[in-house]
């Protein structure tokens, strides 16, 4: 008997409902890897372009960082008037990757409240970057009022403290939920305005230092569980000549958190 006869081609072997079962088969295979196609490119998108919420009370230069990060220049009139709704931005880089800003309103109200839960519930992002003056904020003056706005240095960091209370809570509830690890970057910025005590700032800030900011940090932490929130703190100027050294170490760092280095 020849071999031509006892191997007849794949064809002739099968019959038609075998031919159909395969053709559905692939077919069914090919449709359910297109299905998970736009799951694997926004996962792809995400890990490559990952969302920093940009946070802080009003007046400490949040729009002012999310434009010298973005590369973009300052939004007229981010210096006077605070903004009342959520700001985005995009960092891009020749490489094809970056970082997604979303800068949150500062004031009390309830655009305010709103972008918090869309950033740390709704659509929750990877990392964030939490803007404190070191109580050189500039002050605002309430809605509905006219004239100049004052408070003092220990005013503004009263009421620096407050603000991130209520955003530390936002914090530990999305770490908690996630199932992976996120990161927090305190960036104390308007430096230039103190760079003789730029080291003390950073440790009024830094866990461990016994400042009541650093006690609310040393919470957030034992809340979110040391392992899923990891905690840095910068000194960032927008002004003067440490600014572009300080942009860099920022960006360096936010590179390494998110896995871009």
């Amino acid at each position: 008997m020849s071999s031509r006869s006892i191997r007849p081609g794949l064809s002739g072997a099968l019959t038609g409902p075998a031919k159909a079962a395969i053709g559905t088969s692939i077919a069914g295979g090919a449709l359910g890897a297109l299905g998970h196609a736009p799951d694997r490119l926004s996962h792809l998108f995400h890990r490559r372009f990952p969302a920093v919420a940009v946070t802080g009370m009003t007046g400490v230069g949040k729009t002012r960082l999310a434009d010298k990060l973005a590369r973009r220049s300052a939004t007229l009139g981010t210096e006077d008037v605070g903004s009342a709704t959520m700001e985005r931005r995009t960092r891009k880089s020749a490489k094809g990757r970056g970082f997604r800003f979303r800068v949150v309103p500062g004031d009390n109200a309830a655009t305010r409240l709103g972008a918090l839960d869309e950033v740390f519930h709704d659509d929750p992002v990877d990392g964030v970057l939490h803007v404190v003056a070191y109580g050189h904020a500039t002050p605002r003056r309430p809605a509905g009022t006219t004239g100049g706005a004052s408070a003092t240095r220990e005013e503004l960091l009263v009421a620096e403290l407050e603000d991130w209370s209520i955003t530390a809570h936002r914090v530990a509830a999305m770490a908690v939920r996630r199932g992976k690890p996120i990161w927090l970057v305190v960036v104390v910025t308007k430096a230039d305005l103190y760079e003789d005590e730029v080291e003390e700032a950073v440790r009024y800030y830094s866990p461990g230092s016994g400042s009541p900011f650093a006690a609310k940090i040393e919470e957030l932490r034992s809340l979110a569980g040391g392992a899923r929130l990891s905690v840095d703190v910068l000194p960032m100027s927008t002004d003067g000549g440490m600014t572009k050294e300080r942009i860099a170490a920022l960006e360096s760092r936010m590179a390494q958190l998110s896995g871009h280095v």
